[in-house]
């Protein structure tokens, strides 16, 4: 097989979201919105835990660290698709794009098992409240955490380590609105069987099994929650895995829909709808989810407030 750096073509056109010209400058500030609010609510979420003192706990460390990852998750991607709605041409390097494609692999990946370890959380919280403090433990925490980036990190290496040994010698137009591995792969003129085995593999095991270890949690947790005698304890309880569950959804349901599916240029036209849910209105959703619901991120945030007011 060919190497990357032998590859005739030097650079690709990104076919973007939609190629309707009405619907260019419309969709531009569709997503200039939901990417001011994904930057805004992302950092304000690790801002706002990171000040706040009662907040400096298992369940909102793993939530800035899904903040952390929806953050640069979204910024991989966005900037680049909003340049596609203004210019006539979207043109990504080879090079560039093979970094897109790293980070975006890094960060999804990322996600996909932090919503597993949150999901943990919760079941410890809500299943042994009274050995919580000892089972996520900062040692515990971190743990998980270094976890879930080295999973990542050998995913997102290994994808796109396989990419650079595929051939592009003649066609250069992506079919998607960011470099991703089944639009690439499609424009392959070398076989392409180790990387849809690797996707194949890979995809199965980063959306089933965080899925099952959910499921499996929730369980458990719903088990909980329903002999729980106080009406008070009870509706907090599902208040919090609602959040949880409603997230948890939307992505891998968007994401199984994309890389679990033969491919095709109809399945790809899509998958690129599906590709939003999970690459943009996830990241967005996150933060309004965790905080809009959540009676403690709202009573730190007022507090900080009134600090900046007073001062």
């Amino acid at each position: 097989m060919a190497a990357g750096n032998q590859s005739s073509v030097t650079e690709f056109i990104l076919a973007g979201l939609t190629e309707q010209p009405e619907l260019q400058l419309p969709l531009f500030f569709l997503f200039l919105g939901i990417y001011v609010v994904t930057v805004v609510g992302n950092l304000g979420m690790i801002t706002l835990i990171g000040l706040s003192s009662h907040l400096h706990t298992p369940m909102y460390y793993f939530l800035s660290s899904l903040s952390f990852i929806d953050l640069f998750h979204s910024t991989v991607i966005t900037p680049k698709m909003l340049l596609n709605f203004v210019t006539e041409k979207n043109i990504i390097s080879y090079s560039a794009c093979m970094t897109q494609l790293y980070f975006f692999l890094l960060f999804a990946v990322a996600e996909c098992y932090m919503l597993a370890a949150m999901a943990y959380d919760r079941y410890v919280a809500i299943c042994s409240p009274l050995l919580y403090h000892v089972i996520m433990s900062h040692q515990a925490c971190f743990s998980l955490i270094m976890g879930v980036y080295t999973i990542s990190l050998v995913c997102a290496f290994s994808h796109t380590g396989c990419m650079l040994r595929v051939y592009f010698c003649k066609w250069d137009v992506i079919n998607h609105y960011f470099c991703d591995l089944l639009p690439l792969l499609q424009l392959s003129c070398s076989s392409t069987y180790v990387n849809e085995l690797l996707i194949l593999c890979f995809g199965t095991l980063n959306i089933f099994a965080p899925i099952l270890f959910i499921l499996s949690s929730y369980t458990f947790i719903i088990a909980s929650i329903l002999r729980i005698h106080s009406t008070q304890g009870r509706s907090k309880a599902f208040s919090t895995c609602s959040s949880h569950m409603l997230v948890v959804v939307a992505f891998y349901a968007s994401a199984a829909f994309m890389y679990l599916q033969p491919s095709s240029v109809s399945s790809m036209n899509q998958g690129k709808v599906s590709s939003v849910f999970y690459t943009i209105a996830v990241p967005m959703l996150n933060p309004l989810v965790y905080s809009l619901r959540n009676k403690d991120v709202s009573v730190a945030l007022n507090k900080m407030l009134e600090r900046k007011i007073f001062l």
